[in-house]
């Protein structure tokens, strides 16, 4: 591993699990000072955390919840850190039968995905060095329209929108702001929220055997590797985009 974030102290939000936990997990790896996870469990983020070290520092968070959010930034606050990066990670993916989709539904996707998203970023503004780097997990549905995921489709398109905006709204701060889509990723969001069983789960690899060109299912610390990149002084030139890391699922 290079040491491209020696010193540096980064925060992933949903990083108890999935691809932030292998964000977090690269990040310490290459030599943060300190990373701050969130997550919503506390028995899944103490886990966490304690995989990490003691670099790493875990926050009870619902991203959704304005008021966690400043309990975060006030947790940075007395560590008395700033930031350089914020990997902006958390969501949730839930099928909704379009027809049949209730408010509640619509109203969890979007405060999850979309506010808790725009409210993480802005919140933890003050903390963030001139020069950092924000990454946003958006994902390749946005462009792909999957079926029985509407709102998980429209809420990561959002996201990619948010990543355009916020790279011009921040550019006298010179901070880059970049979407990160995955395509297919072998996480625990696939059981907990797409309650994807072990025959789906079966199917979904034979799927992609064929479907991705690279031909398999990725797993989060190959995400993670693109996630790093973006936030490194190696993509210092790259700001507004959105990277794809699909096995070129989506480019064909």
């Amino acid at each position: 591993m290079s040491n491209r974030f020696v010193n540096q102290v980064a925060v992933v939000t949903g990083g108890s699990t999935g691809i932030g936990l292998a964000i977090a997990r690269a990040l310490l790896e290459e030599g943060a000072k300190r990373v701050y996870i969130t997550g919503r469990t506390v028995k899944t983020l103490d886990e966490a955390t304690a995989s990490l070290g003691n670099r790493a520092v875990g926050v009870v968070s619902d991203v959704a919840n304005l008021s966690d959010l400043q309990k975060l930034k006030s947790e940075i606050d007395k560590h008395q850190d700033q930031l350089d990066v914020v990997f902006a990670n958390a969501g949730i993916a839930e099928k909704n039968h379009f027809g049949e989709t209730t408010e509640a539904e619509f109203a969890k996707t979007f405060d999850i995905n979309v506010k808790g998203m725009f409210f993480t970023v802005q919140a933890l503004l003050p903390l963030l060095k001139d020069g950092a780097s924000v990454v946003l997990t958006a994902s390749i549905v946005a462009n792909k329209g999957m079926e029985e995921l509407s709102l998980y489709n429209a809420s990561k398109a959002a996201v990619r929108s948010f990543a355009r905006s916020w790279a011009n709204d921040l550019k006298a701060r010179k901070i880059r702001v970049n979407a990160l889509s995955p395509g297919l990723t072998e996480t625990p969001i696939m059981k907990n929220g797409l309650k994807m069983d072990g025959a789906q789960m079966a199917a979904l690899h034979e799927f992609a055997a064929g479907a991705v060109p690279l031909g398999y299912v990725a797993q989060p610390d190959e995400i993670a590797t693109a996630a790093l990149f973006l936030a490194s002084s190696d993509a210092r030139y790259v700001n507004g985009v959105e990277l794809t890391a699909d096995g070129g699922f989506s480019q064909i």
